[in-house]
């Protein structure tokens, strides 16, 4: 919508943006005038309108249009479903304190990419610095003036990095370090931390070995607080657990998928970058159902043109970060990206973040590395987009295999397969074991139950395992139930192959799982929608799409005469009639100019002025906000024009090949 002549070309100042967040109240710490508390944010109107307008959208792009069923499942979940969920034991990340200040914490992945970046921007400065002087040796006959205005531009650019020049081979290794950062474990970073002696970098204070942190906030249910519970780290838990409710309001057919957005909380370890790392955030994820032997999808098509920046793990684990752009299509049937229906999300989250105003040049889709992505997903794509912080996940998009219901179905010994009935009976091969009752039962006594359980949960390749040694010289096989071996030898319990004819085919779906973490992208959308005026660097500008604007539409009057009072409320109400939002701004004591930069900085794409012709013939001038240019017509045709601008129906273009150009009030 905006166009690139009209932004100027200084360079972006966040602190600038962030201070323009804050006098328009978009966000702001919670409980600020107790001090606040890291990692919490409360949303003022703005933020909160383009909050729920990415909601908005969402729900349309995937909930309406792919027809999920959306549901809305508890924040409290008792500790035994994050315990078989995996989340108690390895929700975690690595934390590393100050030795001499043990209040000061550390990320660990955090702390290691904050300093190498540091040092590696030291490095550039020390070569930069070392490039300049010989520049300055060999410029011996510049004026007194030039050097005068090149040592006040070297003073602005002074830095608090500090100069240092690195060896070649080491700044490799510090490159190919930050490259693969994601897929370090904790003694890895431990490691690393020791060989390259990083410290705080603010007191230069050794830390300490990293540790694992669990990010779940513990909290109990109920008056004697027995019941262990927590605050739910992601929305997926609930889903999963209605899955037979939502199988049968599917009339028990697959794929389908179910979705949902609310609150999750997560205790970082600390809490920084405003919106991009907080403690209690808004997601809104898919859980997609799909036969695991059918994994292609019915709109395939429509994204296979897409051609998308892919970060492999494979690039990555050498050391390099440089994407290859490649088309949807392409990308899966070369094996990149594991299959269709997880390649067709990929292509509708890009649609879903470019729609929104996400800059495609700045973003990617990353894979997962080895050690990085869960021991149980096939494949996984991190949609991360570049901020002023650097490359940020904001979505997430996972091949979860039958992981959750497989493990929910066993502790609970509820039933969430899918029953298909087979035209023609299938006839496959199975590993299964039969059990020798007479004499089990009397050998394990009271542990035979357990030890029947554990048979029965073991996979087919389990199972083969444990032939393997019952068929062997021994005859026998220790398996380890719970940290307690138990001995089974042929007498007890037989596992052979076994030829399987079944008219009923069961099986337990696979999920394709898009993730997004809305602050992160409402943040991003700031930062890429944000610039300042070519003609006056003073005026911050939010350009956002009238897709996700808080407000669409200002109406204002050209002064404080009384009689603009009623066309101006008139025409307010009538575009909230239409579904319009409308802010009214008609402060006496500030210029039109000014009501319209203050506006700007809201990203409001359009402005209604009623003035004085407007009394004469009932005409108002309608005003874009990145061109700045006006129109003007019958309040009723610019009121049309409005809605029909906001709806995506024409564009700005469209309405000036009708309307000629007016001149504007002072900007």
């Amino acid at each position: 919508m905006t166009n690139p002549e009209l932004k100027s070309s200084a360079p972006f100042d966040r602190a600038t943006l962030e201070a323009l967040l804050t006098k328009r109240f978009f966000y702001a710490p919670s409980f600020e005038i107790y001090g606040g508390v890291a990692g919490l944010y409360d949303f003022g109107p703005t933020g909160n309108a383009l909050l729920q307008n990415l909601i908005q959208y969402w729900r349309q792009h995937f909930v309406i249009e792919e027809n999920m069923l959306e549901v809305d499942c508890s924040i409290m979940t008792p500790g035994d479903v994050l315990k078989t969920s995996g989340h108690v034991d390895k929700f975690t990340d690595y934390m590393c304190r100050d030795t001499l200040d043990p209040k000061t914490v550390f990320r660990a992945d955090h702390l290691i990419e904050a300093v190498l970046e540091a040092r590696l921007k030291g490095d550039e400065l020390a070569r930069s610095q070392a490039l300049n002087s010989k520049v300055e040796a060999l410029n011996v006959d510049e004026s007194d003036a030039d050097k005068k205005k090149k040592k006040k531009n070297k003073a602005k650019s002074k830095t608090k990095v500090e100069a240092k020049r690195l060896d070649d081979s080491v700044v490799a290794e510090y490159k190919n370090i930050l490259a693969q950062i994601d897929n370090f474990d904790c003694d890895a970073l431990a490691e690393i931390i020791k060989k390259y002696e990083i410290t705080n970098p603010e007191t230069g204070n050794p830390v300490s070995t990293p540790a694992p942190f669990n990010l779940m906030f513990e909290s109990s249910i109920g008056p004697s607080g027995q019941l262990k519970s927590y605050l739910r780290p992601e929305t997926a838990q609930g889903q999963f657990l209605n899955f037979p409710r939502l199988l049968e309001f599917n009339n028990n057919k697959l794929p389908f998928a179910s979705a949902m957005v609310g609150r999750a909380f997560r205790n970082e370890i600390s809490p920084r970058s405003g919106l991009l790392r907080v403690r209690e955030f808004t997601m809104a994820e898919v859980e997609h159902y799909v036969d695991p032997e059918k994994k292609d999808h019915p709109r395939f098509n429509e994204v296979a043109g897409i051609e998308l920046p892919f970060l492999s793990s494979s690039v990555q684990a050498s050391g390099s970060t440089e994407v290859t752009h490649s088309t949807i299509g392409h990308a899966v049937s070369s094996g990149l990206v594991a299959n269709q229906t997880l390649g067709y999300f990929i292509g509708r989250i890009y649609m879903y973040l470019t729609a929104v105003g996400i800059d495609p040049k700045r973003l990617r889709f990353r894979q997962h590395m080895a050690n990085e992505m869960a021991h149980y997903a096939c494949d996984c794509w991190d949609a991360e987009i570049q901020t002023s912080y650097g490359w940020i996940e904001c979505v997430g998009c996972a091949d979860r295999s039958a992981y959750d219901l497989t493990v929910h179905s066993k502790r609970t010994k509820q039933d969430l397969c899918v029953s298909e009935n087979l035209l023609e009976p299938r006839v496959y091969e199975k590993w299964v074991h039969e059990i020798n009752m007479k004499k089990f039962g009397p050998h394990f006594k009271k542990d035979a139950k357990v030890v029947t359980e554990f048979l029965e949960q073991r996979t087919e390749c389990e199972l083969e395992d444990i032939a393997k040694e019952l068929n062997g010289p021994s005859g026998k096989a220790v398996i380890n139930v719970d940290g307690r071996e138990f001995e089974l030898d042929t007498s007890l319990v037989q596992i052979n192959k076994a030829t399987i004819k079944e008219h009923v085919r069961k099986y337990t779906p696979n999920v394709i799982e898009p993730s997004f973490g809305l602050g992160r992208i409402l943040y991003s959308l700031l930062e890429h929608s944000y610039y300042v005026r070519k003609e006056d660097e003073q005026r911050g500008v939010l350009g956002f799409c009238p897709l996700v604007a808080p407000f669409k539409c200002l109406v204002l009057p050209l002064s404080g005469q009384a009689d603009f009072a009623g066309p101006l409320l008139e025409i307010a109400r009538n575009l909230r009639k239409l579904g319009v939002p409308a802010r009214v701004d008609d402060s006496a004591s500030a210029s039109i100019g000014r009501r319209y930069a203050r506006n700007d900085e809201l990203g409001t794409p359009f402005a209604i002025t009623v003035d004085f012709q407007t009394l004469e013939d009932n005409s108002v001038t309608l005003r874009e906000r990145d061109s700045t240019k006006q129109i003007r017509a019958t309040r009723d045709e610019i009121i049309d024009l409005v809605k029909q601008l906001v709806e995506g129906s024409t564009s700005w273009e469209n309405v000036l090949e009708k309307y000629p150009l007016v001149n504007s009030e002072s900007e």
